[in-house]
């Protein structure tokens, strides 16, 4: 039996009655852009995640790039962010026309650490960028509080942690603004591109709308900057079908990382550097991954593929080591942790519709691919 990394069609399954039908609403309306389902999602998403306003986007990419544009973040900046993420996170900041300055992450939760953040800060700076990675936030209370002191601009990156919480919040709900991703593979999923932006601030959603719409206060009338950054309707139909059972899909998700950390205990035994998915105290993760770091990767991936599971590395490369970006931006600070991160991190396969049985498959092999690598490595 080969598993899933992630098993789509289970779930397309599982709302296929809804899906369908929305779908064909969209398709009967001929409202392909800006029809009523744009508005009704973004009030949804606004009220599940606990933030004022909700804008959709056409990606997570646009979602982190409307803000930085909104909020005048550009030539002679600089963003301070984490070195390990996936590369839209730096990608945007570059785009805007600032600076990235890398920061290292957190052993344990490979998000950013706050306690790198204020050396890093300069008086060219003006916003921190933190990612909320793996599907749990990163120290949001923390960096807030960073940017506070110091007059800084905070932009969530939540393309990983739709519906995670941080405390008593929301991912999403707690900084400048946010911005997360409906990429298939999410744990909210589209089924193309797509994405959304956060805030509670009233002037910068109203610039953030127009940046979305070709930078446009009316039609035909071009006041800034923008992009077409609008999210079609039918891609929020679909999303609107898939809210109906998500608050669940986090819930097996969480069982099924508990049944994982459980069954994996005692393989630091085997091999010095195993360890499972630490969440702090108080959050509640939406496992976008269920990442292990191992001491010997290639081997066992090796392993892992003979008994036919599938892994995945995010991320092989920190963000300054990918080959563009080791030539046009700059390394200032230590991030070593983030560097050990890239070389031994690998996730397993996590859906929300994974059964017992499928699990146990995916157990067994990590069991006998870790005493592999330690064997033959």
């Amino acid at each position: 039996m080969s598993v899933p990394f992630i098993d789509l069609k289970s779930q397309y399954k599982a709302l296929k009655s809804s899906i369908d039908s929305r779908i064909q609403k969209v398709l009967d309306s001929g409202a392909y852009i800006g029809g009523p389902e744009v508005g009704e999602l973004e009030k949804r998403l606004a009220e599940h995640t606990g933030s004022k306003y909700c804008l959709a986007v056409a990606s997570g990419t646009d979602a982190l790039l409307i803000p930085m544009m909104a909020l005048g973040i550009g030539p002679g900046d600089e963003v301070i962010t984490t070195a390990f993420s996936f590369i839209a996170t730096v990608e945007t900041i570059v785009l805007a026309g600032a600076t990235p300055v890398y920061v290292d992450i957190d052993r344990k939760t490979f998000n950013m650490d706050p306690k790198k953040i204020e050396a890093a800060i300069t008086k060219k700076t003006k916003a921190i960028v933190p990612v909320s990675l793996y599907g749990q936030a990163a120290d949001l209370e923390e960096i807030n509080a960073i940017g506070k002191k110091h007059n800084l601009f905070v932009i969530e990156d939540t393309a990983q942690s739709y519906g995670a919480k941080y405390k008593d919040t929301k991912s999403g709900a707690i900084t400048t603004a946010a911005g997360t991703s409906f990429y298939p593979a999410k744990p909210l999923g589209c089924y193309g591109d797509g994405g959304a932006i956060f805030t509670n601030d009233d002037q910068l959603v109203t610039t953030m709308k127009e940046i979305r719409e070709h930078g446009s206060e009316k039609r035909y009338f071009h006041t800034r900057l923008g992009l077409n950054g609008r999210l079609d309707t039918i891609q929020c139909a679909i999303l609107l079908a898939k809210m109906e059972r998500y608050d669940w899909e986090v819930d097996q998700r969480n069982r099924i990382a508990k049944n994982y950390t459980e069954a994996f205990q005692g393989l630091e035994k085997l091999d010095p550097q195993f360890s499972t998915p630490y969440i702090k105290p108080g959050n509640v993760s939406v496992w976008a991954q269920y990442t292990l770091t191992i001491s010997n990767r290639e081997l066992f991936q090796k392993k892992m593929t003979e008994l036919q599971v599938p892994t995945s590395v995010h991320y092989p490369l920190t963000l300054p080591d990918q080959p563009w970006y080791k030539t046009h931006t700059k390394v200032l600070h230590d991030i070593n942790i983030s560097r050990w991160a890239a070389g031994h991190v690998v996730s397993l396969p996590m859906y929300p519709d994974m059964d017992d049985q499928t699990q146990k498959i995916v157990i067994d092999a990590v069991k006998v691919a870790v005493e592999f690598s330690m064997k033959e490595g």
